[in-house]
């Protein structure tokens, strides 16, 4: 929440996001890499995965505690840049569905005061198909808005898959330039249908050439957003390369 009083704000720079249309809605696509929806005042994150370090701990294998707060600390700037009144989440916001039970009480209280005067809706996911504990916001399956559908995994159906947002597949892509290969985390849309990069610290990503997004756009017909440092780098899909 932005707690500066509201003649201030009006003097603050507002954040820069690429502009597209999906299904005849106008959205902004953030480095940050989350969706900014200017006319319902609404920010749209996927792929939390907050408290996957301790899920891996919980088997065994130990990782370095931090990628909660990492996330939560890159949240909270979202949030004061951009004040929004509504927050949806579109699933595997935590890694399982213990997760949120294990969510250390001084990040709670972080998650809570970020949820304060918003309407917050948590999207189910794979990992996180129960409601969050003792947190507040509304849990669906699935939501629409002014024709957009939010909901954590694409759909192959191509009757659902006007105005579809969504996540799961954590996308990346690869560019050649200049003799050397980059590769980056990345939105990906064919204005029908767009899948967010995820937004969590300890997450990987999902060639888009990959197999997995064959039923979801049809060849080359699609771009990508690569996520860089202060701004985005969109390529059509022939630009782009296979692992």
């Amino acid at each position: 929440m932005n707690l500066l009083p509201k003649h201030m704000r009006e003097f603050m720079v507002v954040p820069v996001c690429h502009d597209i249309q999906v299904n005849g809605q106008t959205i902004g696509l953030h480095e940050s890499g989350i969706l900014w929806w200017p006319d319902e005042s609404t920010i749209i994150i996927a792929d939390l995965h907050f408290e996957k370090g301790s899920s891996y701990a919980t088997r065994g294998q130990m990782l370095p505690p931090y990628d909660t707060i990492a996330t939560l600390e890159k949240l909270a700037g979202v949030m004061d840049a951009f004040d929004p009144a509504r927050v949806i989440c579109l699933g595997d916001s935590f890694h399982d569905k213990e997760g949120s039970d294990r969510l250390p009480a001084t990040y709670r209280a972080m998650l809570a005061t970020l949820q304060l005067n918003r309407e917050w809706i948590w999207v189910t996911g794979n990992h996180d198909p129960l409601p969050p504990v003792r947190l507040c916001g509304e849990t669906v399956d699935e939501v629409t808005i002014g024709g957009l559908t939010f909901r954590h995994e694409p759909s192959e159906d191509p009757a659902r898959s006007a105005g579809e947002i969504c996540g799961h597949l954590h996308p990346a892509a690869k560019v050649r330039r200049y003799g050397r290969a980059i590769r980056r985390a990345c939105f990906v849309t064919d204005g029908t249908r767009l899948i967010l990069p995820a937004f969590g610290a300890l997450t990987g990503g999902l060639n888009v050439m990959d197999d997995a997004f064959s039923p979801l756009f049809e060849k080359r017909r699609f771009s990508a957003f690569l996520l860089g440092d202060n701004r985005l780098y969109p390529f059509t899909a022939s630009r782009l390369v296979s692992d």
